[in-house]
């Protein structure tokens, strides 16, 4: 069986016309869906971007015709839950049964810039659950044609329904890098999203999530289980790790990044980064086999979708080779 291979649209490193334009070729070379990723601020200003990803979801699903989301987007700083879940079901009554709604519990990079306080990461991954239950309340209440409150620690909604839906709510997947949100998530919504780390960690995570769903009699074969792929492809080796080091040297620092603020302090960090600094963490090469195999690698290990971001900044390229050369061979 073909494997899902979609195209991560990285909003923080291409203006917004440039990253549609690449999703839809992305499309035309054999990629089967679309993850855009929701940045205020880019990781360093050497990439200079950052656009709103709602604006270009909703032109990549003109574009487009397979799947597609935000890889992911944080509710209840920058935006209310009942907003993010405006937007997604927005996208949903447009595409039907091709948007999905991914959710984080965010970073200080994007979401401290609305002024509140920043809290640590169990509080965070709290918040999220919950605007997870305001969300999923409304996507339930407005398909039935009812209002709907929610009271919590974090969230207040006053009785109200989303008055545009699409027959189906979206899927919603949520962000996990920790066995514990991993299996919070595989109680409470339809998959996982996560990043590439090392074999033992991704597996770690999936078998959390699975856990997770069976503890509350929920089928894990029928859930999502989603990865993005950071990745360094060129024509050699040696412009690979180039473009590894100066587009997406955040693939290899070691230190937690959730609570840094600030584009200027990723490009300090960012300066320590050296070239043994990305093994295990992220594939530098320019064979694409050794692609193929490492996105195969993965795709054994249990998951089902695949979302590839390049460093290099010649994407068409990318694309093209990818293409041709590894997803044919690859298989689910």
């Amino acid at each position: 069986m073909s494997a899902h291979i979609g195209y991560a649209a990285m909003l923080e490193r291409f203006p917004p016309a440039e990253a549609v334009a690449l999703s839809a070729l992305a499309e035309s070379h054999g990629f089967t869906g679309v993850m855009a990723s929701d940045h205020f601020q880019p990781w360093i200003p050497a990439q200079g971007e950052s656009s709103f990803v709602w604006s270009v979801l909703g032109s990549i699903g003109e574009r487009t015709r397979g799947d597609f989301g935000p890889g992911v987007t944080t509710p209840g700083f920058r935006m209310h839950p009942a907003v993010v879940a405006q937007a997604s079901a927005t996208l949903g009554a447009m595409h039907p049964g091709r948007h999905w709604l991914g959710l984080g519990s965010g970073e200080a990079l994007n979401e401290h810039v609305v002024g509140p306080y920043w809290p640590e990461a169990p509080e965070r991954i709290n918040r999220m659950f919950e605007a997870v239950d305001v969300i999923k309340k409304l996507f339930s209440a407005s398909l039935a044609g009812r209002d709907v409150r929610h009271s919590g620690p974090h969230f207040k909604l006053e009785a109200t329904r989303l008055w545009t839906m699409p027959p189906v709510a979206p899927e919603i997947l949520v962000a996990a890098s920790g066995p514990v949100t991993a299996k919070r998530a595989g109680r409470t919504v339809d998959g996982m999203i996560t990043t590439g780390a090392s074999t033992d960690k991704l597996a770690a995570l999936l078998t959390r999530f699975r856990e997770g769903a069976r503890e509350v009699g929920r089928d894990p074969a029928r859930l999502h289980r989603v990865l993005q792929l950071h990745l360094s492809w060129a024509a050699t080796d040696e412009q690979a790790m180039r473009n590894a080091l100066a587009e997406w040297p955040i693939g290899g620092l070691r230190i937690p990044r959730g609570d840094i603020r600030s584009p200027f302090e990723f490009e300090q960090l960012a300066r320590t980064v050296r070239p043994e600094d990305f093994a295990g963490r992220m594939v530098v090469s320019a064979d694409p086999d050794v692609h193929r195999a490492d996105i195969q690698r993965h795709l054994d290990l249990g998951f089902d979708r695949i979302y590839l971001h390049n460093a290099g900044r010649d994407q068409a390229r990318f694309l093209e080779v990818f293409g041709r050369e590894v997803l044919p061979g690859l298989r689910a």
